[in-house]
Parts: C-alpha cells; structure tokens; sequence
C-alpha cells in the first residue's frame, strides 16, 4: 500500500479532534462530526456523492443461553483481492435479550482541487 503525496486524492491527515486518519479534503471528521476548516466548500453535502454501499443488521441475543461476544472488522481489498486495510472497529458482548444494530456505509466524495494520483 502507497500513501499519496499530500495535495492528492486519496492523501490523510490525523483529525484534531478524535486523531482518526481521515481525507485531507475533509471539510467535516466522518468520525466525530467536528468542522475542520470553513470555507465556501465545507457543506458535506455539496461535496458528497450517492452512497455506493450502506449495509444494516441486527444481532439479537436470545433470552434463554449465556452470552456472547463480538468483533466489528472492516476489511478494505483493492481490485486484484489484496487487502489494503483491516481494522477492529468495535467489540463487546451481548447478554440475554440484548440487541445491537450494526451499519456499514461507505461514503463517496468528489476529489476538488486534489491533483490525480499515477498508478
């Protein structure tokens, strides 16, 4: 895996907020919803694209057994099957009768003003 050059699409910065890796083009933290910078290009939604992807379940413990635990994976691979990145998102444990609903979503942005990347 390349990490792009900084002013590229695709390049990162640390978010000052939560420290997630996030797009140096962000204008808002997809992680902690912070503004990073205003300018007449920070609206979200003038720079977002229609989602491609968005994936909800719910895991339901049943109310009779002990409980069980959970790992939240995300695994990124590139078009030849390679992964590019693999991260634990969450953990925890479901106890009797307990639910949670989990949602993937990836979201799409136009790269403005990024120069584009050489392969």
């Amino acid at each position: 895996m390349s990490t792009p050059r900084p002013g590229t699409a695709g390049s990162t910065r640390t978010c000052p907020h939560c420290k997630t890796r996030i797009l140096e083009s962000a204008s808002v933290c997809p992680a902690c919803k912070h503004y990073l910078r205003i300018d007449s290009a920070a609206s979200p939604l003038a720079e977002s694209l229609p989602s491609p992807l968005k994936v909800e379940g719910i895991i339901r413990q049943p109310a009779h057994g002990g409980s069980s635990e959970y790992s939240v994976v995300v695994t990124i691979r590139n078009e030849r099957g390679e992964e590019v990145s693999r991260h634990v998102v969450g953990v925890g444990a479901l106890h009797p009768n307990e639910q949670r609903t989990f949602t993937l979503a990836v979201e799409m942005f136009a790269a403005t003003g990024a120069k584009a990347r050489r392969h």
